[in-house]
């Protein structure tokens, strides 16, 4: 008799983006007319192609591969050294930090990481996540045994939630009950807010007092566009005793299909035993990539450093000036509707609010069966999401500008 995992089984429901893409198949099955017609803003995969700097530097691997004298085998479980000191010295040194080559892990993309760092957690962790929240965090813990059932209002029993609304500005103010691991995110998915210098300031003080661990989401900091907002976590002192931070290719570099992230694991990061015993978790995360990883594979990691060349920060520059554009054309736009619009300043994404009386998923259908548009119900992220819906501003700019001119011919009064 094989046994299952069954905190599986606990999932309240689908993954957010399978079920969006559930329901516009059902949609298109009885309006075959929409599908070349459709516009998708909802999921944040990106359209544009590869910098050209990557391009040709996983061209060159690729021939390398197939010559004798320059074929490679397996990689260094934890990266390459050429990557990793790039990585340390445009994204870490040139912010100021002390972060370390040894201390920067490469992977297959954030989200992955997201969820196998909790393999070097013990069980019984507290989680605090914030709410709206990508549904990453919150479902992976389930997934192990890190929470409780599903409760019918929402959410799940064990975790706390950290309400983000427009009062507080969509920044989660600290916990006031005990918390082992907070996951935040920012430039933050899906409300677009960032947290200011400040913030993460009160943040790593709070943990360092606390003895919690920050996971720190950063995979959207390519697009800040504020010079006093914070890329890094590791800019604030005393994060590197508390802080994990997650970065990814696949936004900036447009590496949605190529897969590449890191995840940075300072050395002085620790925790503790049931008996006490204090353990670094940079030996833990090392041990993890040592035992279940050969590594991402030459040509993704040369491609990966070549967005750090001179010619390839230039056109990593100008993909996320065109993403900013987008968003900028759709939040201009949705304002100009009479939505109110927040995020969309230092963030792809525009969060938007439903007018009175019209839900998450019924704002989802109006847009979908009048525009033809796909967006992302602000429900699937949290509670608090309800009573709104993420734009996304990873589409070709044609379709953004037909974004605008149909959101003028939608009548929200038929779904209130």
């Amino acid at each position: 008799m094989v046994l299952v995992n069954e905190h599986y089984l606990k999932l309240a429901a689908g993954y957010l983006f399978p079920e969006i893409d559930r329901r516009v198949t059902a949609f298109l099955a009885t309006h075959p007319e929409a599908g070349e017609d459709l516009i998708n803003c909802g999921v944040g995969d990106v359209t544009e192609p590869l910098p050209e700097a990557a391009r040709e530097a996983m061209k060159r691997a690729v021939d390398e591969l197939g010559n004798r004298e320059t074929f490679r085998g397996y990689g260094p479980p934890l990266g390459h050294d050429f990557l990793r000191s790039a990585i340390i010295e445009h994204d870490q040194r040139s912010r100021g930090t002390s972060i370390r080559e040894e201390e920067v892990f490469i992977s297959d993309g954030s989200k992955g990481d997201a969820g196998s760092l909790l393999e070097i957690l013990g069980a019984g962790n507290r989680i605090a996540v914030a709410d709206p929240v990508y549904p990453v965090y919150v479902d992976t813990n389930v997934m192990t045994g890190a929470t409780g059932d599903a409760m019918p209002e929402g959410g799940y029993e064990g975790v706390l939630y950290m309400p983000m609304t427009r009062e507080n500005d969509f920044v989660p103010e600290l916990p006031e009950s005990s918390v082992d691991v907070v996951y935040l995110c920012s430039p933050n998915n899906p409300t677009g807010a960032v947290l200011t210098r400040a913030d993460l300031t009160k943040w790593v003080d709070w943990a360092r007092s606390n003895d919690a661990l920050i996971i720190f989401d950063a995979a959207y900091e390519a697009f800040i566009r504020d010079d006093s907002i914070p890329h890094s976590i590791y800019e604030i002192e005393g994060a590197e005793t508390c802080a994990i931070e997650c970065r990814s290719f696949s936004k900036n570099g447009g590496f949605t299909g190529v897969r590449c992230g890191y995840t940075i694991c300072p050395t002085a990061l620790e925790g503790t035993t049931r008996d006490g015993r204090r353990v670094k978790l940079h030996d833990l995360w090392t041990r993890r990539w040592q035992t279940r990883s050969n590594g991402v594979s030459w040509p993704v990691q040369c491609g990966a450093a070549a967005l750090y060349s001179e010619q390839g920060r230039r056109e990593v520059r100008m993909l996320t000036d065109y993403y900013m554009e987008n968003v900028r054309i759709l939040r201009e736009a949705c304002e100009s509707s009479g939505l109110t619009v927040f995020g969309g300043r230092n963030a792809p994404y525009a969060w938007v609010a439903c007018p009175d009386g019209v839900s998450s998923w019924q704002a989802f259908d109006v847009m979908l069966e009048q525009g033809h548009v796909v967006v992302t119900p602000g429900c699937g992220f949290g509670r608090c999401g309800e009573g709104y819906f993420r734009v996304s501003a990873f589409s070709p700019r044609s379709a953004v500008e037909r974004f605008a001119e149909r959101l003028e011919s939608i009548q929200w009064l038929a779904c209130t």
